[in-house]
This record gives structure tokens, C-alpha cells and sequence, in this order.
């Protein structure tokens, strides 16, 4: 299982957050998420949201480091990018 992680760098509700992501699967990114004790609420079309505290442990677990740019194209070459106004669309 091999799952990636950006800095924490994105600021909301008084936190820096970081992207969790799968260049597999998202049943194998649920998985992960799952055992670092992140709500499933969390989820975002492609990736978790998770607060910079918990990035310690997620790499700890075996998620790698990766540029925030990286994120976008790993989901890119996986298939797995949802962009926020494709979603959209498929909601109406």
C-alpha cells in the first residue's frame, strides 16, 4: 500500500491541512485513512483532508512526503483526479 501526502499548507477553521491520496485505488485510500482515525466526512471527491498534526503519523505508516504539485499529477496518471467542477456537474 503505498499512499502520498502534501505539506500541510492549506489553512481552515484555525489549522494547516495536507491531502491524502492513492495512486491505486480509493478503496485503498479509505483503507489508510481508516487505520490514521480520519472520519470518512473527510473525503473529498479524490483525496482526504487531514490536519497537519496527523502527518507525523500518516508517514509514520508509510505515506510519502510528496509536493502538493506531485498530488495532483500522481491522481492525474492514476485516473483518479476529480476536479471540483466535474463533480459538480455530476451531482445535477
Amino acid at each position: 500500500m503505498v499512499v502520498y501526502v502534501d505539506p500541510p499548507a492549506w489553512p481552515a477553521r484555525g489549522r494547516l491541512w495536507s491531502h491524502l491520496i492513492s495512486d491505486v485505488s480509493f478503496e485503498e485510500l479509505h483503507a489508510f485513512a481508516e487505520m490514521l482515525g480520519l472520519p470518512r466526512r473527510g473525503f473529498d471527491r479524490d483525496h482526504y483532508d487531514m490536519p497537519a498534526e496527523r502527518v507525523p503519523v500518516a508517514v509514520w505508516l508509510g505515506a510519502r512526503p510528496v509536493s502538493s504539485r506531485e498530488i495532483v499529477r500522481l491522481l492525474h496518471a492514476a485516473g483518479l483526479r476529480r476536479p471540483k467542477h466535474l463533480f459538480s456537474c455530476q451531482r445535477a
